[in-house]
């Protein structure tokens, strides 16, 4: 059968078996290899992806179902050569140790710092609490996350601020020469 979707931004249309699942589609034909494939169960959260904007375990979604929709992976989270905050997060405060568990949990933390810009540490835990990360306990994971938190937020006042700075530089009358 024959599927279209848009992955990471660009449209992707593929021959597929009606029962490959998403995570395969992702690896195996589109070479995408940043998505991890665990345990086939939804148990270890390393295959989290994006679809149409929801953190899902792609081990448990046939690559047909993601027919129409958009699919972001791992590799969709750098823009440009710049790593997204959260990415700078976990090399900031080493919230990686063997890389296994790592993309699910950019991915889902991604996805909660998108709803909630300042996270507790509390709803940090709650979020992945769907990942299994047997090397860190964690504390670096919770640590990362609470990272980029702090400097999305920085980036954005930065942003803003520019913004001000620039149309407070266009509202100024023209000078005129005599």
């Amino acid at each position: 059968m024959q599927v279209s979707m848009t992955v990471n931004g660009e449209p992707v249309a593929e021959e597929i078996e009606g029962r490959l699942l998403l995570v395969h589609f992702l690896r195996d034909q589109l070479r995408l290899t940043g998505t991890h494939w665990g345990c086939d169960t939804s148990n270890c959260g390393t295959c989290v992806v994006w679809l149409d904007g929801e953190p899902v375990k792609s081990c448990t979604v046939l690559a047909a179902m993601a027919g129409g929709k958009q699919v972001r992976t791992v590799e969709g989270l750098e823009t440009d050569g710049v790593l997204d905050p959260i990415q700078q997060g976990f090399m900031e405060c080493h919230g990686l140790q063997c890389g296994f568990c790592t993309p699910g949990m950019l991915m889902t933390a991604r996805a909660l710092l998108d709803r909630t810009p300042n996270p507790s540490e509390h709803q940090i835990r709650e979020a992945i609490s769907g990942q299994i990360c047997r090397c860190t306990g964690y504390a670096t994971i919770v640590r990362s996350v609470q990272w980029a938190s702090e400097n999305r937020i920085a980036e954005r006042e930065a942003e803003r601020e520019a913004e001000r700075a620039a149309t407070r530089t266009t509202d100024r009358e023209p000078e005129v020469a005599s």
